[in-house]
C-alpha cells in the first residue's frame, strides 16, 4: 500500500490551498496520506492541515531555521522525514518548484514535474512542449516518487477532517551557506492570483501601465484577483509576478476574463483549466476566441466601462 507524504506549503501561519489540492492528487493513488509542516511554530498551520479530507496524520517539525521557506535549509529535513514512504508530493508552485528538485537529488531519485493525472501508483501523466502535447511518466516501481503536482488540474480536497497531529524531530544537517535575507513581495488587497476564484488579465492591447487602470476597475467589481499576459509584463505595464502563462502563473479560476489578450500558445497554457474563459479583443481573429466560452469583439475601453455598468 501507498504511504504519500505531502509537504505543507504556507506563509504567515497560513495553508497555501494548493496543499489541498495535492492531497487529490495523493488521493487518486490511495493509501495512507501524511502532510509534514516545516515551521518555527507549525502549531497554526498543522490545525489547517488538520481538517483536509484524506489526510490520516499530520507531522510537525518545529525549528527556528523553518521560519521561512528556504528549500535548501528544508530539503534535509524532508529527505530524512520520507524515510519509509512511498511518494513525497509537493505543490508545482513557485516554492514547490524550488523545492522538490532538491529533495528529490538528496534522495537520488529524479522528480516528476506537474503530475496532472495519476493512472497508477507509479505511472502519472504530465505536460510538455507548453501543453500541447500530454507524455506518460512510468517511475520504476521499486523507487521513491518524488513529484511537483500541478495544482490547476487538481479540485481542493474537502474540509471537516480532524487528523491527529504528531510532532517529530528530523536530525538532517542544514546548510550554512544559505540563509534567509529578506522578502520582496508585492502587497495587494485583492486575492492571491494563484487561488483566486476570478481573474482579470490584460494584455498588450492595454496600451500601457496607466491604462492598465481599467484592469484593476473591472477585477474590483468582481472581487478578482490581475493578471496579465507575457506580452503585457515585457512591455512593462506591470510587473513579473502577475505573469500568467507557461512561464508565469498556471492558474484555474472559475472565471478567467482576458481583456485585450491575443492568445499565445504561452499564455493559453496557463489558463487552459479554467471554468469559464470570457474572451474582449477588437480582432476578431485573434487566437483567444479559440478557448473562450464567451467572446467580445470590439473597443475594450468602450466595452469595460459598460460591463463595469451593468456589475453595478
Amino acid at each position: 500500500m501507498a504511504k504519500i507524504l505531502v509537504i505543507a506549503e504556507h506563509l504567515d501561519g497560513k495553508l497555501n490551498s494548493a496543499v489541498a489540492k495535492t492531497v487529490s492528487a495523493a488521493a487518486a493513488i490511495g493509501g495512507d496520506i501524511d502532510v509534514l509542516v516545516l515551521a518555527a511554530d507549525p502549531a497554526a498551520v498543522a490545525a489547517q492541515a488538520a481538517q483536509i479530507a484524506g489526510v490520516g496524520k499530520v507531522l510537525t517539525a518545529a525549528n527556528p531555521a523553518n521560519e521561512h521557506a528556504v528549500a535548501q535549509v528544508q530539503a534535509p529535513q524532508i529527505a530524512k522525514a520520507a524515510a519509509g514512504y512511498s511518494h513525497v508530493f509537493g505543490a508545482s508552485t513557485t516554492t514547490g518548484k524550488d523545492l522538490m528538485p532538491a529533495v528529490a537529488a538528496l534522495l537520488g531519485v529524479n522528480q516528476v514535474s506537474d503530475l496532472m493525472a495519476v493512472e497508477g501508483p507509479h505511472t502519472f501523466k504530465r505536460p510538455i512542449y507548453a501543453g500541447n502535447a500530454i507524455i506518460t511518466v512510468e517511475v520504476p516501481a521499486d523507487q521513491l516518487v518524488v513529484a511537483t503536482v500541478r495544482a490547476a488540474s487538481w479540485p481542493e480536497a474537502a474540509k471537516g477532517n480532524n487528523a491527529a497531529v504528531e510532532a517529530i524531530s528530523v536530525d538532517g544537517a542544514l546548510p550554512s551557506h544559505t540563509r534567509f535575507v529578506g522578502l520582496a513581495a508585492g502587497k495587494s488587497d485583492r486575492p492571491d492570483l494563484q487561488s483566486a476564484k476570478r481573474v482579470v488579465s490584460g494584455g498588450r492591447g492595454v496600451g500601457s501601465e496607466e491604462n492598465f487602470k481599467v484592469i484593476y476597475q473591472l477585477a474590483d467589481k468582481l472581487g478578482a484577483a490581475v493578471g496579465a499576459s507575457r506580452a503585457a509584463v515585457d512591455a512593462g505595464y506591470v510587473p513579473s509576478d502577475m505573469q500568467v502563462g507557461q512561464t508565469g502563473k498556471i492558474i484555474a479560476p472559475e472565471l478567467y476574463v482576458a481583456v485585450g489578450i491575443s492568445g499565445a500558445i504561452q499564455h493559453l497554457t496557463g489558463i487552459k483549466d479554467a471554468g469559464t474563459i470570457v474572451a474582449i479583443n477588437k480582432d476578431g481573429d485573434a487566437p483567444i476566441f479559440e478557448v473562450a466560452d464567451i467572446g467580445l469583439v470590439g473597443d475594450l475601453f468602450a466595452i469595460l466601462p459598460e460591463l463595469e455598468a451593468a456589475l453595478g
